[in-house]
């Protein structure tokens, strides 16, 4: 069964999960290791996610990656070694191509989720596209983007609900959101750690309130999700970008678990 189809029909969800960026060699085998370990224990799809280039910095000084060349190599090593799909975010149409000789999935990132020619770029590589949602944009206001991949005569879309601008450096879930983009007739995940984020919370960078992770996942499963989205790193407090919104890898499995169990209550 192709990639989408499997998707489509996951049960109970799959699972996006990374680190923010491409880190070094040895921190991004640990994550894939584990959660490869963790997926197959659970019986959930892996998609594993990780930006080789992030053009989206609060600061000048903030960690971007490792570059195209050395981003996109380190990617093609951990998909052939632990044998699965990989999905990155793109922000130039000129990487579009580039991304799609390695990865399986091209996200376009919430801030240039109305960026119509980054969007079209992606759509043309047939790679199966993920949409997030922008913070400033309602779940209506996606039907346009997903009708942008569709003229294009890919019909592979996603779209990830990852809160919404709640004043300045506060981001809220609305989860109504879920039920409405659903409406669309694309999967739709929930991405729970960017959901935490406190947009340039901490002056240069920006902060999050990981304890929430949890909490909003869990409520996101229980309106209904097809993906659940997270950001995982071994120590977070050390995570190269976007440490405060992500969660620990030893606190990985419990959370799956809750939230799979709950799925199951409601079978």
């Amino acid at each position: 069964m192709k990639l989408y189809e499997s998707l489509l029909h996951a049960d109970p969800f799959f699972l996006i999960a990374g680190p923010c960026v491409v880190e070094d060699d040895e921190t991004m085998s640990q994550i894939a290791s584990t959660l490869v370990n963790l997926a197959q224990r659970l019986g959930l799809i892996l998609i594993f996610k990780a930006s080789y280039k992030k053009a989206n910095r609060s600061s000048e000084t903030s960690y971007s990656g490792p570059g195209t060349q050395e981003g996109l190599k380190i990617l093609s090593r951990l998909k052939a070694e632990f044998g699965f799909p990989v999905l990155t975010d793109i922000h130039e149409c000129a990487d579009a191509e580039e991304a799609a000789e390695v990865c399986d999935i091209l996200q376009i990132p919430a801030f240039l989720s109305r960026q119509t020619e980054l969007i079209h770029a992606a759509a043309r590589t047939g790679k199966i596209i993920n949409i997030k949602k922008g913070q400033f944009m309602a779940p209506e206001d996606m039907r346009p983007a997903v009708d942008k991949i569709h003229t294009t005569g890919n019909r592979r879309v996603m779209l990830t609900e990852r809160g919404a601008s709640f004043g300045y450096h506060n981001l809220v879930v609305d989860m109504r959101s879920l039920i409405q983009m659903a409406e669309i007739g694309c999967p739709v995940i929930f991405d729970a750690t960017h959901s935490v984020q406190l947009p340039s919370g901490q002056g240069g960078v920006s902060g999050g309130r990981r304890e929430f992770i949890f909490p909003l996942a869990r409520a996101a499963a229980a309106v209904g999700i097809q993906g659940l989205f997270l950001e995982v790193h071994p120590d977070p407090d050390k995570a190269l970008s976007d440490g405060p919104n992500s969660l620990s890898l030893k606190e990985l499995k419990p959370v799956l678990k809750k939230i799979k169990a709950l799925y199951e209550l409601g079978s």
